[in-house]
């Protein structure tokens, strides 16, 4: 019983973190919470390099957001395309 509950606890808080990334994401790519939401390819792009680079940051959209500025130099070539925008 406790192994299910720890799987599903474990699975709800993979499911919030996503939330959480897709949402900053969104405004990463636009750069302004008024602006257009990023498109899917955009923040396809950047999930890989926020938990390898900024994972201790999550949830904080702001924090995760300046992480990935700081590390420019060591975002993948997409990810380093949607800050050039």
């Amino acid at each position: 019983m406790k192994a299910r509950f720890a799987r599903g606890a474990a699975i709800l808080c993979r499911s919030r973190r996503a939330s959480t990334l897709g949402f900053l994401l969104t405004l990463m790519a636009t750069g302004s919470a008024n602006a257009q939401q990023g498109t899917p390819e955009q923040r396809r792009a950047c999930t890989p390099d926020v938990y390898r680079l900024c994972a201790g940051e999550i949830p904080n959209a702001r924090a995760i957001t300046a992480c990935l500025r700081r590390q420019k130099p060591s975002l993948s070539p997409a990810c380093a395309a949607v800050f050039e925008r």
